[in-house]
């Protein structure tokens, strides 16, 4: 049985600013139902700054800290696999070390998990900033109900990865995150949803997340495009995705390789976030 018990599991490597990775800590350690295990990898030989924000949370709480020490940088999934093993609750809630959690989010997951004992991942919406957390640039929203997040995943990610939470023995039996350089975390999640793995998202932006101004130009890059097809590709050979899944985003990767930035910015905002004045309650796919 299931108790209230959660790990944070969080990945560092040496890119990574230390303002930002000591201001995620503080925004975990100060959830309303607190964890009793803070999980910090370190992929590869970090910097100075980096180091001495987890040497200080470390000898302030060695209790609660648990670093795991990686020689050389592995690369994410390979990291947060190593974290995982090392992680003593059956729930873990993944963080990003550059994102900012809402107070609230651990005890709303949990709650959700202590509700429905059949669950496995529990995600939430995020809204973005640039710089200032109180400016809110736009939000992603994903599906809510289960079979609405087995449909959304045959094109796209049905979670924002940084705010889930989920069943330690579940992911690990089913492999983990594979060795992908990217997408690691729609692979593990559509491997579990095949495996009848239960998920839901919960309705609310409980994670600010750190956006970067040039995402949509990092994305305008043939080897992010070719990979991203071969892996819905790869869901269609699985009899995840069907083949108009697969040519549908094709064409979309195809589309960001040849469009001018200002098209890429304008499907953006208007298909793919929601502007933080839209109506949630309006749109049926996002009802919880």
């Amino acid at each position: 049985m299931l108790d209230k018990s959660y790990s944070v599991l969080m990945s560092v490597y040496h890119k990574e600013n230390p303002i930002f990775l000591k201001t995620s800590i503080e925004s975990m350690m100060n959830q309303t139902l607190k964890p009793n295990e803070i999980v910090i990898v370190k992929d590869g030989v970090l910097n100075e700054g980096l180091d001495e924000v987890i040497v200080y949370y470390k000898r302030r709480n060695p209790d609660l800290f648990k670093v795991v020490t990686l020689e050389k940088n592995v690369g994410l999934a390979k990291a947060l696999n190593a974290g995982l093993e090392n992680c003593t609750n059956e729930l873990v809630a993944r963080m990003d070390t550059d994102d900012i959690a809402i107070k609230e989010r651990c005890e709303l997951q949990i709650e959700e998990f202590m509700k429905n004992n059949e669950l496995s991942i529990v995600g939430t919406m995020i809204d973005e900033f640039y710089d200032d957390p109180s400016d809110i640039i736009s939000s992603r929203l994903v599906p809510c109900k289960h079979e609405d997040i087995v449909k959304f995943s045959k094109r796209r990610n049905p979670f924002n990865h940084p705010t889930v939470m989920y069943k330690k023995s579940e992911v690990l039996g089913c492999g983990g995150y594979g060795d992908y350089r990217r997408n690691q975390d729609l692979d593990l999640f559509v491997r579990m949803l095949n495996s009848g793995h239960i998920a839901l998202n919960i309705n609310k932006s409980l994670l600010l997340f750190r956006a970067n101004k040039d995402n949509l130009k990092r994305r305008k890059s043939l080897g992010k495009c070719k990979s991203y097809v071969k892996l819905i590709y790869n869901f269609w050979k699985r009899g995840h995705s069907n083949m108009s899944d697969v040519l549908i985003v094709a064409v979309s990767q195809l589309i960001i390789l040849i469009s001018p930035m200002w098209v890429l910015k304008w499907v953006s905002n208007v298909f793919l976030r929601s502007n933080i004045n839209s109506k949630r309650e309006k749109e049926d796919l996002y009802e919880y």
